[in-house]
């Protein structure tokens, strides 16, 4: 093993900030993906071994140094960054944009049962979730989905990482409004439209 390679990868993946995939850090490494990962891996093990305040993550489909979960409170003191907080209107907007995309405002606001004007600007704002077209009906309305800041943010590979949506047994025993209106807009296209999404 190429010891000597881990501490470029760290250089390169902190200077990056944002993921990186695997095919990346091979080219730049100048070694094919099978010996990359190894090294990441090694990476990984490194960072844990000395207690490093950083920790190598597989998030949005590439790797990145992020801040250990149990110090970001320090890091957050220090940063002096205000803790963003989503309302539960705005998260349940999000659940069904995650879960149904793309999906229209109107196909959203019929689930939701309210409008979701506000909610969704505020999405929109912070990078969770993006325009993905437009639906070919009549009028084309805009279609919503995901980013990868969302993929990020909840620490997610792919979409198919999402929790899954409650079952008929679940639903027997009392699951939540909101989930089974999701469950009943046809599971199967909830799962092709994720899929699609990755």
């Amino acid at each position: 093993m190429n010891s000597e390679f881990l501490p470029v990868i760290e250089a390169v993946l902190f200077a990056a900030g944002d993921p990186l995939s695997l095919s990346e850090i091979a080219d730049i490494l100048g070694k094919d993906e099978d010996e990359t990962l190894e090294l990441l891996n090694k990476l990984e093990e490194n960072l844990k071994y000395r207690n490093s305040g950083i920790t190598l993550q597989n998030v949005a489909g590439g790797y990145q140094l992020l801040t250990r979960p149990e110090l970001f409170v320090f890091v957050k003191k220090l940063a002096k960054v205000k803790e963003k907080k989503l309302s539960t209107p705005t998260m349940e907007t999000l659940s069904i944009i995650a879960y149904k995309q793309p999906i229209t405002k109107q196909e959203i606001e019929n689930i939701r049962g309210v409008r979701i004007e506000r909610s969704l600007a505020k999405l929109l704002e912070i990078n969770l979730i993006e325009e993905k077209g437009r639906k070919d009906i009549l009028g084309h309305p805009i279609l919503y989905g995901t980013t990868d800041v969302f993929l990020r943010t909840f620490g997610l590979n792919s979409l198919n990482d999402l929790p899954k949506l409650p079952n008929e047994e679940e639903v027997a025993c009392g699951a939540e409004e909101e989930a089974l209106k999701i469950l009943n807009l046809d599971n199967g296209e909830v799962n092709e439209n994720v899929n699609n999404n990755v």
